[in-house]
């Protein structure tokens, strides 16, 4: 099953930010993500086929609340 990427998620990505981590807050999503670098805050947009690709787990998720 497929999870899917949440505004505001905290994720893990395949390769490291030059400066030195790889944990990205997820700001905007949509065809391109916007990510935001959680070691030096550094926003950057990328396509949603590469971050699909190069995504490699959780480390922090939204709570999804469902309006009825």
């Amino acid at each position: 099953m497929e999870q899917r990427i949440e505004i505001g998620d905290v994720i893990k990505m395949k390769k490291q930010h030059p400066c030195g981590t790889n944990e990205w807050e997820v700001l905007r999503t949509g065809m391109d993500f916007r990510l935001k670098c959680l070691g030096c805050e550094h926003q950057v947009m990328v396509p949603r086929k590469l971050v699909e690709k190069n995504f490699r787990g959780f480390l922090s998720r939204v709570e999804v609340t469902a309006d009825i």
